[in-house]
């Protein structure tokens, strides 16, 4: 097999301080770049009761991975036969046959059974076969980037914040199914995703966002007002993301996989008292939303 340099981490979300890492693992070389990622999160195995809720499907971070420079991806499944594996085990089984002539990991990075191995450690296994570049965690305004603080601005509704760790929007994306229908009787039909338990999104409230369809090839992002939440006006129970199309009554995306990215939040969950006062505060929120889109939402 040729030699690789490779590069092994959850990366979930694949957030500027992966992509720095990406970046930095194929400086002065051309080597190919292999990517070792774990799925399910091992949390989910170890600790389920304290599994995190993710910031990209499985197909979004292979999507992204490659996006940010990897030639390939190679997954883990992570259970408890890998999680019982000592450090010498999982270099044997796992990076030797991918032959790498550099081994990139955060200075954080754990490895092996009750994650007793560390950077030492792999430097140590490595010595003759591989070289081991450990990188410092990545900060963005005094803030250290990664999932777990990701994790909380979105908690927090914070989405322009989280935008600027991810180095994008935050974006969540499904199948389209069919809802209530109640937002096309007040003249705002919403294209809506359900979500799944394992899955992050904002915190519930009203946000400006685009939409885009990613079953049609050079659908360009169309301006949205995106609501997350039960819709608590009529007692509504499932959590979803519903997006408005702004000046669109004719999308037919039933069936369609969407892709919807978090802009800015306007306003949080409210339970408004009457449906006419409800469709004045969905008004209300489709100009807040054209005014922080700019003129790509006014054309």
């Amino acid at each position: 097999m040729t030699e690789a340099v490779v590069v092994i981490g959850n990366f979930d979300g694949v957030h500027t301080g992966h992509q720095k890492v990406l970046a930095e693992a194929t400086r002065d070389t051309d080597h190919p770049l292999v990517v070792v990622t774990f799925w399910p999160h091992p949390v989910t195995v170890l600790r389920p009761e304290k599994a995190p809720k993710l910031l990209s499907s499985l197909r979004g971070r292979i999507e992204l991975l490659k996006q940010a420079g990897a030639h390939e991806v190679r997954v883990i499944r992570f259970t408890d036969e890998v999680a019982a594996m000592s450090p010498e085990e999982f270099v044997d089984r796992f990076l030797l046959p991918l032959n790498p002539i550099r081994v990139v990991v955060g200075e954080n990075f754990r490895f092996g059974h009750r994650a007793s191995g560390d950077v030492t450690t792999l430097a140590k296994l490595g010595e003759g076969r591989f070289e081991v570049r450990p990188l410092p965690l990545s900060m963005i305004d005094q803030e250290i980037s990664c999932s777990t603080a990701i994790r909380s601005l979105l908690a927090e509704g914070d989405v322009a914040t989280a935008a600027q760790h991810l180095g994008r929007p935050f974006r969540f994306s499904g199948v389209v199914v069919v809802g209530d229908q109640r937002g096309r009787e007040m003249g705002f039909p919403t294209a809506n995703l359900s979500v799944s338990r394992e899955m992050i999104v904002p915190a519930d409230g009203v946000y400006a966002g685009w939409v885009t369809n990613l079953d049609e090839p050079g659908w360009d992002p169309m301006p949205a007002a995106i609501s997350v939440g039960t819709n608590p006006t009529f007692d509504g129970v499932d959590h979803r993301v519903e997006s408005y199309v702004l000046d669109r009554t004719d999308l037919e995306l039933y069936g369609s996989e969407i892709a919807v990215d978090f802009v800015e939040r306007l306003r949080g969950q409210v339970r408004f008292e009457g449906i006419d006062t409800l469709i004045a505060q969905m008004g209300a929120d489709v100009d807040a939303t054209r005014q922080r889109l700019g003129a790509q939402a006014r054309q």
